[in-house]
């Protein structure tokens, strides 16, 4: 059964329509297509009032002055972006989100969350929203004028069968704003596993299913003054139940996750 087709089956057919591009001699209707494309996308469906528009940003597209790249790049660094999905937000959730609203995929693994953390800790915020719209991937699926969608939904090469899934599990839920959700992918990314996927049902949401499976976590934990540092690693062993939460409890006490094994 190929994704169109699992997608029809799962409840996703408002996201199998075309890409949203802006074209050569665009009328005034394609550049509106475009901004109001833009804002869903980016701002994960949120109502907008017309106080927290990007102005500026949508006149300077109007006028060719930039690119449907360069508007989403304007509004992922605008201050009702950040009030949204940074401020507040655990250091993944913001990650989990960048990747779903700018390269329309989830997190492809650990090794992706730790890089954009490090990443933003070094270099801040810009850094790192740059650091999605200026790459490759982006340009490849995108280019400059076509809007970010959920490309993941759909076979694309370079995609696992896993981040099929766990796009699902980021799109499902409350249709009007990811603003004030929880990380959804901690556990899947974490462990490298996907997350079930059910069909459409009363309430909100795909679950996890449950297992018996065990896990070792190996931490690095540095503490001690800027001159002495000190280093050290720790190894955790929990339950499936219990490992999105001892994840979340590493990140929040500046530990660095090195591996998580599925114990036999």
């Amino acid at each position: 059964m190929g994704n169109l087709t699992v997608s029809a089956t799962l409840g996703l057919d408002a996201f199998e329509g075309d890409p949203v591009e802006l074209p050569p001699y665009a009328t005034e209707e394609d550049v509106q297509t475009v901004i109001r494309a833009v804002y869903k996308q980016v701002l994960g469906n949120a109502h907008l009032m017309a106080s927290e528009r990007i102005s500026n940003g949508e006149s300077m597209l109007r006028n060719g002055d930039i690119s449907v790249r360069g508007f989403v790049r304007m509004v992922a660094q605008s201050a009702l972006y950040q009030s949204r999905f940074f401020e507040g937000s655990s250091p993944y959730q913001f990650i989990e989100l960048n990747c779903k609203h700018l390269l329309g995929r989830a997190p492809l693994d650990q090794a992706e969350i730790s890089e954009h953390v490090s990443l933003y800790n070094q270099e801040g915020y810009e850094a790192e929203i740059d650091s999605y719209i200026d790459s490759d991937e982006y340009l490849e699926n995108f280019g400059d004028n076509i809007v970010p969608y959920p490309r993941s939904i759909r076979s694309q090469p370079g995609i696992k069968n896993v981040g099929f899934n766990r796009m699902f599990s980021l799109l499902r839920g409350s249709p009007t704003s990811d603003s004030g959700k929880a990380a959804q992918l901690i556990t899947s990314v974490a462990a490298n596993i996907s997350p079930q996927v059910k069909a459409p049902a009363v309430g909100n949401g795909a679950g996890y299913g449950n297992t018996g499976k065990r896990y070792q976590i190996a931490v690095s934990t540095c503490a001690g003054v800027a001159r002495l540092n000190k280093c050290s690693q720790l190894e955790y062993q929990v339950s499936y139940e219990q490992l999105s939460e001892q994840v979340k409890s590493i990140h929040k006490s500046g530990g660095k996750i090195l591996s998580i094994t599925e114990l036999t």
